[in-house]
């Protein structure tokens, strides 16, 4: 079986697929490509014309939950409970973490400071409901990672770079979660799941968004500037 995930450098949801690749040892060809300019067989086998989509044998799947799934029915080790109903339940966090995407994107496109502390503390608000769903570390489930924390990995990846612009507290109240973010961090299917020049990329990717985060970081860079 052959299979290529048509990626984008910096999609969180190709991440999720790629971890969980990773983690049932499957060989793949990951084949990125510009979604600005999205080649013509792209366009041609993607529907919503977005990545992630997973070529089996050159027959396209598309959508990273839907991809997740079928990797999980057909590759071993399951990575979802045995159980129906604790299954049921993990894959409602899975979608509560891709909700979360929504809220970071909000968070580094906010105009000006008093937007940027209210996505802050809806952020906060949000993980502190993660926070009382943790059990025993040091993954979402204890000792066996499973598909939430490959879905939470790419989410938390984001406050590393948000770290490099300012201590803006958003863990301060959750340490369960705090944990759990840097367990993930260390597992070597979500840290390889971007290529080495990724933090790069995406502080590139913050600067052009004529936020108050890319605003902060053009201080920031101004004022190591003075200093050198």
């Amino acid at each position: 079986m052959s299979l290529v995930l048509v990626s984008h450098h910096l999609c969180p949801y190709v991440q999720r697929v790629a971890i969980v690749l990773t983690e049932k040892g499957v060989p793949f060809e990951r084949r990125d490509i510009d979604l600005s300019e999205k080649p013509a067989w792209f366009a041609a086998i993607s529907p919503l014309g977005k990545t992630p989509l997973l070529l089996i044998d050159d027959q396209p799947i598309f959508e990273s939950a839907v991809i997740c799934e079928y990797l999980d029915d057909v590759f071993p080790p399951r990575l979802h409970p045995a159980a129906p109903l604790e299954r049921a339940r993990h894959r409602g966090w899975m979608e509560f973490g891709s909700s979360m995407l929504n809220t970071i994107a909000k968070f580094y496109g906010a105009s000006n400071r008093a937007a940027l502390d209210q996505q802050c503390l809806e952020l906060m608000s949000k993980f502190r409901l993660v926070e009382a769903e943790l059990g025993a570390p040091p993954f979402f489930a204890g000792t066996n990672f499973g598909m939430v924390d490959a879905t939470f990995g790419p989410v938390f990846r984001y406050f590393d770079a948000f770290a490099r612009v300012a201590d803006f507290g958003i863990f301060d109240a959750t340490p369960k979660v705090n944990a759990w973010r840097h367990a993930l961090a260390a597992r070597d299917s979500v840290a390889n799941a971007v290529a080495a020049d990724y933090p790069d990329r995406l502080d590139d990717f913050l600067r052009t968004r004529r936020s108050e985060i890319s605003r902060m970081m053009e201080l920031g860079d101004s004022k190591r500037q003075v200093l050198a």
